[in-house]
């Protein structure tokens, strides 16, 4: 007994704390919608008025029929008043009561639509403005899988059930009245018959709502196990190395598990809603019983009977409704969370309040002793990492996998800070900056460019479509390059699709990469980061690729990425980096005469390289 009623506390308690959602809802609803939330308000109004009306103008035209068969009179000689009135005023609210049921349906389709679109547009615009960290979290991944399942529909679905729970309210108090004219015990039956429901309604609302938050990370799994079956990047493995099958199986696997907990969890709500309608029934026989006993002693009349039936029923109807409406607004609040969750992320990575223009970097870009590691992480991936990128230098940087060279990249653009320390341009610390007007000085080809399903010279027009740039300086980026033949091979040439999504033209990796590097090039940068840029090419495009990225690049301030030490060769100045800390700086020949970790690899690099040459001319 105790544990049921903390089970009982512990849902008001649910309950009371997800309150503040409804209010929150309408009001996201209202700014959604506007003049057709007004609409709906008062179609609900007359929508609940008019089944009152119904009920009594149809005891009205049955005594009327029935006083016409008591006289014997012909129905021709019954006045207007009597019985043609009553009949023509039912049809009239019959046929309104059908026009509004139509009239309303269209304005919840319109209003649905709105609201589709508008929490979609506030997902996107959380999603845009939320901190890159939050995208290494399997937390955020969960709560943007239940925003995105449940903001399209909950919202509209809430206003709907607070809408239906107004209108059959304002039907049952009129229905009430009706009832209480009789005898004020038939409301009181009428509220015991329907308890049971609303116990059912709120306790499988919960139900659902844990199975939910159960198995969010399960529901997220099968999506990614049903988009690698389907996608074609993974088609070719999955076909050579025969995984199609276990990807399938596990897919199968995890399905059959939730169907089978969601369809026992229906099963059970079915049972529960089955006895509470049973007990309905009961309550329905007793009082028609009452009321026909009524009738036969002469206290009441036929159109009494055909009232109270109606209204009875009804109102039994309405509670049961009355009830599912409010476990559906409790699941919907419940599930609404998630939205309001989503929506409440404030980022950390944020502008000044007092921002500092951007400088236009004469002295050039210093890392003073930072510290930093990912959130949810406890590697700490730089340590008092120190380095200077001179104005106008075209620097590179290598190192081993996972020293943490991407890392710097995400940094300089501002999409985490320092956990200590601070990164300068020209003396300014970065987080004094506005993020857009920082952000708009650099430009970086990275590791794995987005391919972009839009036309050549879109994908092009991507690095900088501020200033809308016409389509010679979509080809001048393009040639820079190396881009410009491929793209004149295609179909349409700059008009274009790439890609397959959209019925467009497939391009190579290395093809999608002179595109991306076009797409970098195109913005007039102070800052040029590349992270890989010629991991794509052969020797040969590599050299005529740097003689074009230095024309392109001067008076600019580099910094290139790479394992290939034929690109980082011919930069200016070449960084080694090992265990988050700078080991090595100098120029190429600086390097290899130091004897260190870059003449080490440039070493394995040479006889790799004349090992392949030498295999090539066997072949030949």
């Amino acid at each position: 007994m105790t544990t049921k009623i903390n089970n009982i506390l512990s849902k008001l308690a649910l309950l009371r704390s997800q309150a503040p959602y409804i209010p929150q809802t309408v009001r996201l609803v209202w700014q959604a919608t506007g003049i057709w939330m007004v609409v709906w308000l008062l179609l609900l109004l007359v929508q609940g008025l008019l089944p009152v009306g119904i009920v009594y103008m149809t005891r009205q035209v049955v005594d009327s029929l029935v006083g016409v068969a008591k006289s014997g009179l012909a129905v021709s000689g019954v006045t207007s008043y009597e019985i043609v009135i009553p009949i023509f005023i039912l049809g009239t609210l019959l046929v309104g009561e059908q026009i509004l049921r139509s009239a309303g349906q269209w304005v919840r389709t319109i209003q649905s639509e709105r609201i589709q679109d508008y929490m979609t547009g506030l997902i996107h615009d959380q999603a845009l403005a939320a901190d890159l960290s939050f995208y290494d979290s399997p937390a955020y991944y969960d709560r943007l899988h239940r925003a995105q399942m449940d903001a399209k529909s909950r919202p509209m679905a809430l206003l709907e059930g607070i809408g239906s729970l107004g209108q059959n309210s304002l039907t049952l108090a009129g229905m009430a009245l009706l009832l209480v004219s009789y005898s004020p015990w038939i409301p009181l039956l009428l509220l015991f018959g329907t308890i049971p429901a609303l116990w059912v309604a709120l306790r499988y609302a919960v139900r659902f709502n844990d199975w939910r938050l159960r198995n969010t990370v399960e529901e997220r799994r099968c999506n990614y196990f049903d988009r690698l079956l389907t996608m074609r990047e993974a088609a070719p493995e999955l076909r050579l190395f025969a995984l199609g099958g276990h990807y399938r199986d596990a897919y199968q696997r995890l399905r059959t598990r939730l169907r089978g907990e969601k369809i026992a969890l229906e099963s059970g709500q079915l049972v529960a809603e089955l006895g509470a309608g049973t007990l309905a029934l009961l309550t329905t026989a007793l009082a028609m019983l009452w009321m026909i006993s009524r009738t036969i002693s002469g206290r009441a009349s036929v159109g009494d009977i055909v009232l109270f039936y109606q209204a009875f029923g009804q109102g039994q109807r309405l509670m049961a409704t009355l009830l599912r409406n409010t476990g559906e607004i409790y699941r919907n609040v419940l599930f609404l969370e998630n939205l309001f969750d989503l929506l409440r992320i404030e980022p950390r990575v944020r502008d000044p309040l007092f921002p500092l223009p951007v400088p236009p970097i004469n002295d050039g870009i210093r890392f003073e002793n930072v510290d930093f590691r990912y959130p949810e992480s406890s590697r700490m991936l730089l340590q008092r990492f120190n380095l200077t990128l001179k104005a106008g230098q075209i620097a590179a940087l290598v190192g081993e996998n996972g020293e943490g060279k991407t890392t710097l990249i995400r940094l300089l653009c501002r999409f985490y800070d320092p956990d200590n320390g601070r990164i300068t341009a020209d003396g300014s610390d970065l987080r004094d900056f506005r993020l857009e007007e920082w952000r708009r000085q650099i430009t970086v080809l990275f590791q794995e460019p987005v391919r972009y399903h839009v036309t050549a010279a879109e994908n092009i027009a991507h690095g900088d479509l501020a200033v809308a740039p016409g389509p010679e300086e979509i080809e001048v980026a393009a040639r820079a390059a190396g881009a410009n033949e491929l793209i004149a091979r295609l179909p349409e040439g700059y008009a274009t699709v790439l890609g397959r999504w959209f019925g467009g033209v497939e391009l190579s990796t290395g093809e999608w990469q002179r595109v991306a590097s076009a797409r970098a090039f195109l913005r007039k940068a102070r800052l040029i980061i590349l992270d890989e840029p010629t991991s794509m090419l052969d020797v040969w495009a590599e050299a005529k690729w740097f003689d074009r990225f230095r024309t392109l690049a001067a008076g600019c301030t580099v910094l290139i990425i790479s394992h290939r030490l034929t690109t980082t060769m011919q930069a200016d100045v070449i960084h080694v980096m090992q265990g988050g800390r700078i080991v090595e700086s100098g120029s190429h020949a600086d390097l290899l005469s130091q004897e260190g970790r870059y003449q080490e690899a440039w070493e394995g690099q040479k006889q790799t390289g004349e090992s392949i040459l030498k295999q090539d001319g066997s072949d030949g």
